[in-house]
């Protein structure tokens, strides 16, 4: 039986029906999904049944599971991080409420992952949706002037910079994740160009004045977080989500710390650099 892909919006984003992601996926249904992967750049499977190891094993078809730190795990899982405000899990857990901005995973890395999977197990009834960017859209409808401005440049991406965006050079701290990447990324199997920076993590254009750095970077988070770029993901027990990190950033809207929210993540480690 085919799966189905049913787009979300024109943004980014399709829906997957017609499969079961506990049972092993086949070799035509792994190509299905993965060309509507890098079609849509975000994929939702809902209404999935799946534990800790079944999440994994779907994770593995698409590469190496990246462990997770243990002072990060929710979950006996060596892959596998809890995302949740539930306290009683006893369990250390990972960004449990509020509000989160645009940003892409493991920037701060030389080498960021390719991608990770969520799933809903349980979800509040207001707020907690997920926001994705497509970043290659937003790109390709900059200006050949602004493409050409951008080639060859790079950028400093430091942990939750955004959150302190009034930091000066010499308050950073050596010990907080950084590294530097290309501000235009090219995807490893599409060939298509990608902005690749993120208001939340973004700091500084390496070799440009603070002044002209911030000029381009504010720019490019407004250009990156135009609504025609963007899906907002409303979720549903059960929804596994899967996205692309080398070319969509994603944010997370407000809830409250009252609400119960858990939600499951494995993610898939990138073999190959971050090229230009």
């Amino acid at each position: 039986m085919s799966i189905i892909v049913t787009p979300l919006s024109d943004a980014l984003g399709a829906a997957v029906t017609g499969i079961d992601l506990s049972q092993p996926v086949n070799e035509q249904t792994l190509s299905d999904i993965k060309q509507a992967w890098y079609e849509h750049v975000i994929l939702v499977f809902p209404n999935q049944d799946i534990s800790d190891e079944e999440q994994e094993n779907f994770c593995l078809n698409f590469g190496e599971l990246e462990r997770v730190r243990t002072i990060d795990a929710g979950s006996e899982t060596p892959h596998v991080m809890m995302i949740t405000n539930v306290k009683e899990l006893d369990k250390p857990t990972a960004l449990p409420d509020g509000e989160m901005m645009f940003h892409y995973d493991q920037c701060y890395y030389e080498q960021p992952c390719m991608g990770a999977t969520l799933y809903a197990i349980e979800i509040p009834d207001v707020g907690g949706n997920t926001l994705f960017a497509n970043c290659t859209k937003a790109y390709e409808a900059l200006s050949h002037d602004w493409k050409q401005r951008l080639d060859g440049l790079r950028a400093l991406n430091y942990y939750d910079y955004g959150l302190t965006p009034t930091m000066r050079p010499e308050e950073m701290n050596p010990d907080v994740p950084q590294w530097t990447h290309p501000v235009v990324r090219t995807h490893s199997e599409t060939g298509r160009k990608a902005i690749y920076v993120s208001r939340l993590m973004s700091m500084r254009i390496e070799g440009l004045p603070e002044e002209e750095s911030n000029e381009i970077l504010n720019f490019l988070f407004d250009q990156m977080e135009k609504p025609e770029y963007i899906y907002e993901h409303v979720w549903s027990k059960g929804d596994l989500m899967m996205w692309d990190n080398r070319c969509s950033v994603h944010a997370r809207t407000h809830f409250s710390p009252n609400a119960r929210r858990m939600m499951r993540r494995v993610t898939v480690r990138d073999p190959k650099p971050v090229a230009a």
